[in-house]
């Protein structure tokens, strides 16, 4: 049924959502990246384990060690259930005042950011494949309290984080 529906659409010259291909390409971002791909592909990263809490938001990038997804111990339930044999980690964060930031990663995983007991959903998001240093990057408005950034459904045992506050 599905592959009948999929070839009258392709007939008819249009694409169902569900088999639309991703952008590729860094021009395909809704808007400029270069500077969190600067930031994601820093050699001044500041690694952390997953679980670590800090007080504040780092001033560099971050590469965030990933565990097993049964094993990592995510604070929250991901909104969307991670795929067998794919990892997850973890930070909680402090921002130093209420606004929009941008939380930007260098491959595919599942984002939640988790604040005050409540998912927050992104106010914009926007992904591309093949750019060198980004896969993915999100805003969201975020409270001048502690928050946990939750990953998950990653294909690799670590990714690079770029938080920062928005332009």
């Amino acid at each position: 049924m599905r592959a009948s529906l999929f070839l009258a659409l392709a007939l008819l010259g249009t694409t169902p959502a569900w088999a639309a291909e991703e952008p590729s390409g860094c021009d395909k971002f809704k808007w400029p990246v270069e500077r969190e791909r600067a930031v994601l592909t820093a050699p001044d990263r500041v690694r952390l384990a997953s679980g670590i809490e800090l007080s504040s938001l780092p001033s560099t990038g971050i590469i965030l060690a990933l565990g097993a997804t049964a094993e990592a111990k995510l604070p929250s339930p991901p909104e969307r259930a991670p795929k067998e044999g794919t990892f997850a980690g973890f930070a909680g964060f402090k921002a130093p005042k209420a606004g929009l930031y941008t939380i930007s990663l260098s491959a595919g995983g599942w984002v939640d950011v988790v604040q005050d007991g409540h998912l927050l959903k992104p106010k914009a998001f926007s992904g591309a494949t093949d750019c060198d240093g980004i896969r993915k990057t999100m805003k969201y408005e975020i409270s001048a309290s502690p928050f946990v950034l939750q990953i998950s459904g990653a294909g690799e045992d670590s990714v690079s984080i770029a938080i920062q506050p928005s332009e």
